[in-house]
């Protein structure tokens, strides 16, 4: 290869190379309310803010955005999440939402609606969607509590996305279930939040797979 072909040969590989090195790693966007928000515990001891300490114990290289604001509800998140999707373009989105629908007492139609129409919006847009379902005390009777957990995995499977079948698993229904929420019985303890990133992590791992 002579000096002239030499030069042309890495004018043309520079820009493809330069790309590779600037890429950025997969975005995972977390889409919650006041339990991924870190609502009433301290600043980086939620589940979402320990999710970014695993992938970088484990050598994944993946970024995180908590978009979790607390009291939202599915209505809210699905106003939300357009703009987010077209301003960070995630690999997989995290649905959690829905458990301030049920205790204001909204419509467990228009809860399925807002799950659903968040799911394909973010399929639309390229990413994979994992939901995390919630359940309701039995307070709230118990055909409402089965109706509303039944959501989740209905959404899942009508679009095809990842479900963690219900997000406090191990935090409410276990044991020690009154240690590990805060004085108002709703949002849970710091103690709380890794058992909630190992509800989480398990199908989350999966979607990172290529």
């Amino acid at each position: 290869m002579n000096r002239r072909d030499c030069i042309r040969f890495l004018l043309a590989a520079a820009p493809a190379g330069l790309a590779a090195q600037t890429a950025a790693p997969p975005l995972i966007l977390v889409l919650g309310d006041s339990i991924s928000a870190e609502y009433g515990i301290a600043r980086g001891s939620g589940w979402v803010a320990l999710l970014e300490q695993r992938l970088a114990r484990e050598q994944i290289a993946a970024r995180v955005l908590n978009a979790s604001v607390s009291g939202d509800t599915t209505a809210g998140g699905r106003s939300r999440l357009p703009a987010l999707l077209k301003a960070h373009r995630p690999a997989v989105v995290v649905i959690e939402l829905g458990g301030n629908d049920a205790l204001r007492g909204l419509s467990l139609e228009m809860t399925e609606a807002n799950l659903t129409a968040m799911t394909q919006a973010a399929q639309a847009a390229g990413a994979k969607v994992l939901l995390a379902g919630m359940q309701m005390p039995p307070n709230y009777g118990a055909d409402f509590g089965r109706r509303f957990f039944a959501l989740y995995p209905q959404v899942a499977k009508a679009q095809r996305a990842a479900l963690v079948p219900f997000l406090l698993k191990g935090v409410a229904d276990g044991d020690h279930a009154q240690a590990l929420f805060q004085p108002d019985r709703i949002h849970p303890t710091a103690a709380a939040h890794p058992i909630i990133l190992d509800n989480v992590w398990p199908e989350l791992r999966r979607l990172l797979k290529p």
